[in-house]
């Protein structure tokens, strides 16, 4: 999550990542039949009704409703299970958005009883506005767009809103505190990406631009007084208590084959950030961050499928970080912000059987490592985590999968409501 930066991921959802909406947890169904029937009540019309069930197998799917109601949005119960901020709940509106050619093409492809309707062709544009409160206070609005241009040769991805984020903030790398201490983040933020395909290949190569004003604050720094000796706990007052802006721009390249954007099965994305932070930008602090992740897809018979995701990421800096800044371990099973360090890595693979043309089951595994800037990576502590999942494709025609994970990790079970593959990058 790191904080405020983490904000701007959540809203996101509409792209895949850990969006805490579920349609096969018990809380989630009853909202939906709520809405459902609130629909159907408010038109009287049984065309209406239609819209959320497949015509080919007569099972839950939002696909016509999705690329047919042009004027209106989705609304979907946002349920976040995050330790690290004691759950929540909210609510998103989702709206897609594509061209007349592109519905035809899905729609025959759905005639056809393909389950994955929505393989190789343009994905549609997305918009999505959320909002959430949790269970330690913390709180955040925003909204973002995901866009294809010139037949997919252009793509735009952007996201904005603010809030105020509670998070317990262990130490850097091998350097944990011996209690966690709790710091309010309240953040505006702009996260923007803009790519452009080199030639007719599968590479795309393009800018992004990051911006964050946040204001920290620790709220229970007093409980390290008998712990830590009088001089760290001032120093790290005056470092975890500040107004800091951070803007940043940098270059992107990307390979990117897969099956669709949402729920892939097949192909490979693989991504290289560069970022660099200055106060030529309006940033108060200098620094680059640098970014690499590999996603790989694999058929490996009709029903099973491999995935192994690869990232690492390294701030390279010499003055003090604020944690919403600081790279983190992001695993399942590992709860937001609490690995951190100027150097992380990590690795994940999953196993996926399907068991009909809704219904997949999953195991996962995955291994991270966090160091601070003067220790060696692979020096530090593994951190790591393994788990269990199911999904249910509620979108036949986007190829899109909604279900839940359950993950053990060093502090204990944590589980996620997963739209999408939990594996993200746009």
């Amino acid at each position: 999550m790191q904080a405020a930066r983490e904000c701007c991921l959540r809203l996101k959802c509409f792209a895949g990542v850990h969006s805490r909406i579920d349609f096969s947890s018990a809380a989630a169904r009853r909202a939906l039949v709520v809405f459902l029937l609130l629909a159907l009540a408010s038109t009287g019309n049984r065309a209406y009704a239609s819209q959320f069930f497949d015509p080919l197998d007569g099972k839950l799917d939002f696909s016509t409703f999705l690329s047919q109601n042009a004027y209106g949005f989705l609304p979907v119960p946002i349920i976040i299970t995050d330790p690290s901020v004691d759950g929540g709940l909210g609510m998103a509106g989702l709206f897609f958005n594509e061209s007349e050619e592109n519905k035809n093409k899905r729609l025959q492809a759905m005639k056809n009883a393909q389950s994955n309707a929505g393989k190789y062709l343009l994905p549609p544009n997305v918009t999505a506005l959320a909002g959430a409160y949790t269970g330690n206070d913390s709180w955040f609005v925003g909204g973002g767009h995901l866009g294809f241009f010139r037949n997919g040769a252009i793509r735009y991805a952007g996201g904005g809103g603010g809030g105020s984020i509670n998070l317990d903030f262990y130490g850097f790398g091998s350097l944990q505190l011996p209690k966690p201490i709790t710091i309010n983040t309240e953040a505006l933020a702009v996260v923007q990406s803009l790519k452009f395909r080199v030639a007719e290949s599968r590479w795309f190569a393009g800018l992004t631009q990051n911006y964050i004003k946040a204001e920290l604050g620790p709220k229970n720094l007093g409980s390290l007084d008998n712990v830590l000796p009088p001089e760290w706990s001032d120093e790290l007052k005056q470092l975890l208590t500040v107004d800091v802006t951070t803007s940043a721009l940098g270059v992107v390249l990307e390979y990117d084959s897969r099956d669709n954007i949402f729920t892939p099965l097949h192909g490979y994305q693989y991504q290289l950030n560069w970022k660099k932070f200055d106060e030529a930008l309006g940033s108060d602090l200098n620094y680059d961050l640098s970014s690499f992740q590999g996603l790989n897809f694999w058929p490996l018979s009709r029903r099973w499928n491999l995935g192994l995701k690869l990232q690492a990421e390294q701030a390279a800096n010499a003055e003090f970080l604020p944690p919403f800044a600081l790279p983190s371990i992001q695993l399942r099973g590992i709860p937001a912000m609490r690995y951190q360090g100027m150097k992380v890595a990590m690795a994940e693979t999953e196993l996926g059987y399907a068991l009909n043309s809704r219904w997949r089951t999953l195991v996962f595994a995955g291994s991270g490592l966090a160091a601070t800037s003067g220790e060696d990576l692979f020096d530090t502590p593994k951190r790591n985590a393994y788990g269990l999942g199911f999904r249910y494709r509620i979108a036949r025609r986007y190829g899109m999968d909604m279900g839940m994970d359950f993950a053990e990790g060093p502090d204990g079970l944590v589980w996620y409501i997963t739209a999408g593959s939990a594996w993200t990058s746009i």
